[in-house]
């Protein structure tokens, strides 16, 4: 029996966009993709990028820069989630989110195959 998990998905947002915002926007979408399938086996899906990008808004040019909002934002969300998807493509952050969540002992499912369906 599965209880219900918030499952944080990880994967490329910014990373091999050249900062382009059509390609950070698809990228986004990808990571918005597994959210309702996460839904549907009955877990409460989250993205780090949900949070952070509200943040980075309201502080402006205040130290600290975007990088460093969403690799924090994400880390903290990590002390309150159950487990993590792990997408495809490569991302520093989400092999960040994936090593923190092994050092917490979460599991990190790579397809959604792999995630129980919660009872």
């Amino acid at each position: 029996m599965t209880a219900s998990m918030l499952i944080l998905i990880a994967g490329p947002y910014r990373s091999g966009t050249d900062g382009d915002p059509a390609r950070i926007a698809a990228n986004l979408r990808r990571l918005e993709a597994a959210s309702a399938p996460l839904y549907r086996l009955g877990h409460v899906p989250m993205i780090g990028e949900w949070v952070a990008l509200p943040t980075i808004r309201e502080l402006g040019d205040q130290p600290g820069g975007e990088p460093d909002v969403m690799y924090e934002t994400a880390s903290r969300l990590l002390q309150h989630c159950d487990a993590v998807l792990r997408l495809p493509g490569v991302s520093a952050g989400a092999d960040q989110d994936v090593r923190i969540a092994r050092e917490r002992g979460l599991p990190v499912y790579t397809d959604l195959a792999q995630v129980p369906r919660a009872s």
